[in-house]
């Protein structure tokens, strides 16, 4: 199929905070008492409800308050937006600019929350560009669940296989591909296994490709 529409998720992919989430889930963490590793850290990229609550209750025990623990790393991000604001990602704005004068739907689908979405965009000089934020809070559950990307689709009116999927992270290559998206992965803290790569239809070095590469797209 052709593609008509491309949804990008936010953290690490069109926003440089992904690498926020590595620094201050372990420093929250820390402040109550437990300790992350660097790989776990990187684990819970976009892993969301109910998947980051019942991984951290593995880890740590049942009784593990997970949203007071979310409340506190949440207001360290903030602190941090704060002081350094918040970059878009290389060719970010072209990249947006380019597929829409092409006359492609964009559109984000993302674990952050509608009104801070909104409110990065605005920091990182991309506010206006996508007419359209599928948050998964709008869903049961979020990524890694295909839930999030199956909303987006109906709510933009299209089939799956006519939309691309451009994220940065496992778990959300993974909630893409379930729902039967093309993915484009454009890592950002690592790069795709084995496994995953096999679920992606192009791995790119930078938002500055992703023009083509839904140019590229034709019926199987």
């Amino acid at each position: 199929m052709r593609c008509k529409a491309v949804i990008f998720d936010l953290d690490g992919t069109l926003i440089d905070t992904e690498k926020l989430y590595r620094k201050y889930w372990p420093e929250a963490l820390l402040h109550f008492g437990y300790e992350l590793s660097d790989e776990r850290a990187l684990m819970l990229r976009s892993l969301g409800r109910p998947f980051a609550p019942e991984q951290f209750r593995k880890w740590f025990g049942e009784d593990f308050d997970y949203p007071a623990v979310r409340a506190y790393r949440g207001k360290l991000i903030e602190a941090h937006i704060a002081r350094e604001g918040v970059a878009a990602k290389p060719h970010a704005k072209e990249a947006l600019c380019k597929l829409r004068e092409k006359g492609y739907i964009v559109a984000i689908a993302t674990a952050t929350d509608p009104e801070r979405t909104e409110r990065y965009l605005k920091l990182a000089g991309l506010s206006g560009l996508i007419p359209t934020v599928i948050s998964a809070t709008m869903v049961s559950q979020g990524k890694p669940a295909p839930d999030i990307y199956l909303y987006a689709c109906r709510e933009l009116g299209l089939a799956p296989g006519e939309c691309i999927a451009v994220e940065d992270a496992p778990n959300g290559v993974k909630s893409a591909y379930e729902a039967g998206l093309k993915v484009v992965m454009i890592p950002d803290q690592t790069e795709p296994e084995e496994d995953l790569q096999r679920m992606l239809y192009a791995c790119a070095g930078s938002l500055a490709e992703i023009s083509d590469l839904a140019d590229g797209m034709r019926e199987a």
